[in-house]
């Protein structure tokens, strides 16, 4: 199952305490005060990883905490640092703050470093606490404890192309036919409930590209009806886009209808989706009742730009595959080497 949201609660380590502790060997019967200080606590680490798909790792540990500092001990020895607490988290996490609702930070690259808590400072021993006037300090300090909090962790999908749609317009089919991911397939609504990653190869150009296939969408999903949010915000970091109308209109679908309710509900999510490059895919010409729709369909959008296409016999999917590796590129995208 694919996870991309979870709640957590995450604790620095506590510094260990400082020591109190008097020098005693032969001939130095007041050898003077020699405890040492105790350990810083442990930090709390995020660590953007492109190899890590989804938040499944935090499902069954919904509380985690780094290691404690250790404590000081005499012969002026310091307590040892406590390990710090590293979580791999995928790229496109952003993590905020149950409390506030605020976003604390989000992992874009690669082996990107952020401490999310700081662990506690140790204690002093008390050969800090010597002086001419004080020459057998009994004092020491405890450890602090480190930063604690709850947070929420939703991953936003980074992926070169985000196919979006309406259910069963064949999202799930198109993926499987330029991927080897393999989403469920089934002749009804919402087989898909969670966005899946597949990898578009082109073995003649040693090259790749990311696709991801997000949940389909219903009116009023802007609104969060339907999988709403769920999906929606997948596609915010997507660079390029891909609609997929059903020109059959099955179950007396319109597909003029789905186009101008697909574009309305991203624009009222966030103004910058339709600012993003878009191509528009019209599925199941293998259909006659596909041939009728698509007249009336180029009638009303006379200057959009279709590429016909049929999960079913194949029909139109390589020239589909080579626009999409050329309209990232268009984008300033690096293509992923193979």
């Amino acid at each position: 199952m694919f996870i991309d949201e979870a709640q957590v609660h995450l604790r620095a380590g506590r510094g260990g305490d400082g020591c109190v502790g008097f020098r005693r060997e032969k001939f130095m019967p007041k050898g003077g005060p020699d405890g040492g200080d105790g350990g810083k606590g442990g930090d709390v680490v995020l660590i953007g990883d492109e190899n890590v798909g989804d938040l499944t790792q935090f499902r069954h540990s919904p509380s985690m905490h780094a290691r404690n500092g250790d404590d000081g001990q005499g012969r002026d020895r310091f307590g040892h640092a406590g390990g710090d607490l590293e979580l791999r988290l995928p790229l496109g996490t952003v993590v905020l703050d149950r409390q506030t609702e605020r976003v604390v930070t989000e992992l874009t690259q690669h082996l990107e470093r952020v401490v999310l808590l700081h662990g506690g400072r140790g204690g002093k021993g008390n050969l800090h606490f010597k002086s001419s006037t004080n020459r057998t300090p009994m004092q020491n300090t405890p450890g602090q404890p480190g930063d604690e909090g709850d947070f929420q962790l939703v991953l936003k999908t980074i992926a070169d192309v985000g196919l979006v749609g309406y259910p069963n317009a064949g999202k799930s089919s198109l993926t499987n036919c330029l991927t080897a991911a393999r989403p469920k397939t089934a002749p009804y609504p919402f087989t898909t409930l969670h966005a899946n990653v597949g990898i578009i190869d082109y073995p003649e150009n040693f090259e790749r590209i990311s696709l991801a296939d997000i949940p389909g969408l219903i009116e009023g999903a802007s609104e969060n009806r339907g999988l709403g949010h769920e999906f929606l915000r997948h596609i915010e970091r997507c660079r390029i886009l891909v609609i997929l109308l059903d020109m059959a209109g099955t179950d007396g679908r319109d597909p003029i209808d789905d186009y101008k309710h697909l574009v309305e509900e991203l624009a009222k999510y966030s103004p910058e989706l339709p600012l993003k490059p878009t191509l528009v895919a019209v599925n199941k010409m293998d259909e006659p009742a596909a041939v009728d729709n698509l007249k009336r369909f180029k009638r009303k959008f006379r200057k959009l730009a279709l590429w016909k296409i049929s999960c079913l016999t194949g029909e139109g999917l390589d020239e589909l595959k080579a626009e999409l590796r050329t309209q990232v590129r268009a984008t300033g995208t690096r293509v992923m080497p193979k």
